[in-house]
């Protein structure tokens, strides 16, 4: 009894190192860096270095253009009240007189001897600016 028990021993180690051999063989065509896992995990890596680089540009552009767009938006916004006070201030003005037709063509020699006046501005320094 002692001989099938030490038989079966031995032929259960024997497996035991050819179960380990053929694991270390796996594991090291697993991890070898060229061809392996280990290279896609490296690629892999390198990917997402360059991924977090890129999403970094991103979001600084990306804060960038908001920061653009809500002043360009505040802008808009003051300028639609600036035109809305415009058009509310034109409600105020009266009816526009209605033309009168155009006068009847006169001969040139009668139009020439009409007398033209023209119009000067004052100077600016009696001018007041308003802001």
């Amino acid at each position: 009894m002692d001989l099938i028990a030490d038989i079966l021993l031995v032929a259960g180690s024997f497996g035991a190192a050819v179960y380990c051999y053929v694991l270390s063989t796996r594991l090291k065509r697993f991890t070898t860096l060229e061809t392996g896992m280990g290279g896609a995990i490296a690629v892999l890596s390198a990917q997402v270095d360059d991924m977090t680089v890129a999403l970094e540009k991103a979001r600084g552009a990306a804060n960038g253009s908001a920061e653009s767009l809500e002043t360009l938006t505040a802008r808009g916004e003051a300028v639609a009240k600036r035109l809305e006070l415009l058009v509310a201030a034109l409600h105020d003005l009266p009816d526009p007189v209605a033309k009168p037709a155009a006068p009847p063509v006169e001969d040139e020699a009668e139009g020439e001897r009409r007398l033209r006046f023209v119009r000067r501005r004052s100077t600016r320094d009696t001018l007041e600016a308003a802001e």
